[in-house]
């Protein structure tokens, strides 16, 4: 990583300036009343995505000097350090070249002797050659039948990513195969759907990195077996069934073969390929049979828009950049620990979980790239839903509660095409649009944002809106595989943002490693009867465990 002038972020000038800007009473309310052109200056546009951060609790003087950490942090010259495949990966000493995989293929991207551009590009004609197989009916289970479902299994980004991006572009699926997903390792999931699925006409996709995964390989082990139990009435064998009815994805070449994924089936993954940033790759096989390759291909150009865009844009204007630094002065500076992802567009349902995942597993960290404990704030705990269904379940704490909450709104401008068509819909659409501007509206100002209502309000405390909750609304033209990919984009790479002023890698997650070791270890004790040797909590509920089961 590149060399800074300063022992620690934090001995920097600009850190400073943004603590005593911090500490200055913060008033939406009195901002914008100060200030008619406001919201011409805290907004920005790229492409379909355009960005409303007026309401957030800075000046003119706060997006300077933001702007300035971000220099002496020396963001440019990490922003370059990521594009062009540098060793930002410090603690397992590896690039993270999640931008490589949407470049087109006329690029070059030289890593060490490799061309990467070159390899992802043969892994997605192998993706377009599978896919179209079992689009196009060609692909047949073990008794001859086409393919009519295919199930995803696997967990974090493998399941994460693909879920949400299918879901969200589900009305570009021009196939009758339908796309299921399955993550939960207690199997329940798996035993829901397989009761609904035809073993004759079901493939399954076992997608993990490793392939070492507990949750993925118990699903995809219970899947086997369940596909015999039918197979053998067609004097199918397991070799068969595994041919017919299995493609993995995963690093690990060796284990996808010991497992018995047929060479012909198995898609390439690489060890500079993050989970939660791999939806990209052939990890995204699932959108791919269920979309088309072409509109996948205009997800991988969506955020390759994205990508330009954050590379070359300047720090004022470029949209990854300012999102970044505004979670830094909320999280960081204004300790605002909590932070909520509302889209008021039902297929963004699963982009709050997504998000939850790519934030806080990439910068929920407290050491910096040389090995240091960091002293200040780093990623705040992250959630959302969607901006209709929390209205009547979680606004409450957002307007009333006693918690600063920073909110990302994120809303289509348009959706249904015909409107004479869907009337109704369109209806309810804009309905949805007014009540995002309406929340953040009142979450910004509280009872000042409707007249009067201060007054009646003395009266009545239990109606009072405190307002000054700040916010950043996000608009999008119009839900596209292009736009959506840009919008995934643009939320990658304000976490490499946040990461680098903060210091930290954000590509590692040691933080979830442990707690699987011990699981193995907690999972053999749980299989004997003698006594075990943990915590005496543990111990109880071992014991508690074995009785009753």
């Amino acid at each position: 990583m590149s060399d800074t002038s300063y022992h620690s972020v934090r001995d920097s000038k600009n850190w400073t300036q943004l603590q005593q800007l911090a500490e200055q009473p913060w008033s939406l309310a009195a901002l914008f009343a100060q200030d008619e052109t406001r919201t011409q200056r805290f907004s920005a546009q790229e492409g379909a995505l355009y960005m409303d951060y007026s309401k957030q609790c800075i000046n003119d003087t706060v997006r300077a000097s933001l702007i300035d950490l971000a220099k002496t942090c020396q963001l440019s010259a990490r922003i370059d350090e990521l594009m062009q495949g540098a060793m930002v990966n410090t603690s397992e000493e590896r690039a993270a070249l999640h931008t490589a995989l949407r470049l087109p293929a006329t690029a070059t991207l030289q890593v060490g002797e490799q061309n990467v551009v070159a390899d992802v590009h043969h892994s997605l004609m192998q993706v377009e050659r599978l896919s179209q197989r079992i689009r196009q009916g060609t692909w047949r289970g073990f008794s001859g039948k086409a393919i009519t479902d295919v199930v995803n299994i696997g967990v974090g980004g493998s399941d994460l990513g693909p879920l949400m991006a299918a879901t969200a572009l589900d009305e570009w699926a021009d196939t009758e195969i339908v796309v299921h997903f399955v993550s939960n390792m207690d199997g329940s999931q798996l035993d829901n759907l397989l009761k609904r699925l035809d073993a004759e006409t079901t493939l399954f996709i076992i997608s993990s990195k490793s392939f070492e995964t507990v949750d993925t390989l118990s699903n995809a082990k219970t899947a086997l077996s369940w596909l015999l139990a039918t197979a053998t009435l067609y004097a199918g064998t397991q070799e068969s069934v595994l041919r017919r009815h299995f493609i993995g994805i995963s690093a690990n070449s060796e284990k996808m073969s010991a497992w018995g994924i047929h060479p012909e089936h198995q898609l390439q993954l690489w060890d500079w390929v993050g989970g939660r940033f791999s939806l990209w790759s052939a990890i995204g096989l699932a959108i791919a049979v269920r979309i088309g390759m072409t509109q996948f291909r205009e997800l991988l150009a969506g955020a390759h828009s994205m990508d330009v865009h954050f590379a070359n844009a300047d720090f004022a204007n470029n949209l990854p950049v300012l999102l970044g630094l505004l979670a830094v002065w909320n999280s960081t500076f204004l300790h605002i620990h909590a932070h909520t992802v509302l889209p008021y567009d039902g297929r963004l349902g699963y982009l709050p979980s997504y998000l939850t995942q790519l934030e806080m597993e990439s910068n929920g960290k407290s050491v910096t790239h040389d090995g240091k404990q960091v002293d200040y704030d780093t990623c705040p705990i992250l959630w959302g839903e969607v901006g209709s269904n929390a209205q009547h379940a979680f606004y409450q704490l957002l307007h009333q509660g006693t918690q600063h909450v920073s909110c990302d709104f994120i809303a289509c401008v348009r959706h249904y095409s015909d409107e004479v068509k869907n009337a109704s819909l369109q209806h309810q659409h804009e309905l949805s649009l007014a009540n995002c501007l309406a929340q953040s509206r009142v979450l910004a100002f509280g009872n000042a944002a409707i007249a009067d209502t201060e007054v009646a309000c003395d009266a009545d405390k239990y109606k009072h809106y405190r307002g000054n909750q700040p916010s950043t609304t996000l608009l999008i033209d119009e839900l596209t595989p292009h736009s959506l990919g840009a919008l995934i984009a643009l939320y990658e790479h304000k976490v490499y943002v946040m990461a680098s002023i903060w210091d930290i890698n954000p590509f590692d997650q040691w933080g979830v490693e442990m707690g699987k070791q011990m699981a193995e270890t907690v999972y053999q004790a749980l299989q004997q009867d003698s006594a075990s040797a943990f915590d005496t909590s543990t111990n109880q509920l071992l014991a508690h465990i074995r009785q009753w089961s």
